[in-house]
């Protein structure tokens, strides 16, 4: 399990890579990798192609991800969800809250 996060030369996006189990036990980690990023009007990523697993918390965590994004007028993107986690994220409407890819 782990988080890891890039941010782009002209600091208009960081890219978070979820590895693993996306769950409470990334609580930490995952608010850690972010809350200190500040991009101007830019988009934050989450890569979900190596997420195995994602349960309610991680959903909690999405949408706190988001309030931060958007107090900098940046909107968030989740992108390489596999059909499992894409049907718990279309199952909680995430679909229409984030913009999947």
């Amino acid at each position: 399990m782990s988080v890891t996060i890039n941010v782009s030369d002209d600091n208009k996006l960081a890219t978070m890579k979820i590895n693993g189990r996306f769950d409470f036990s990334l609580h930490n980690e995952f608010r850690k990798a972010y809350k200190d990023i500040s991009l101007g009007g830019g988009q934050y990523v989450v890569d979900l192609s190596a997420t195995e697993y994602l349960d309610s918390s991680a959903l909690g965590m999405l949408l706190l991800l988001k309030e931060h994004a958007e107090s900098q007028g940046c909107n968030v993107r989740l992108t390489g969800q596999g059909d499992e986690i894409k049907e718990i994220l279309t199952i909680a409407s995430f679909d229409k809250i984030f913009t999947l890819s």
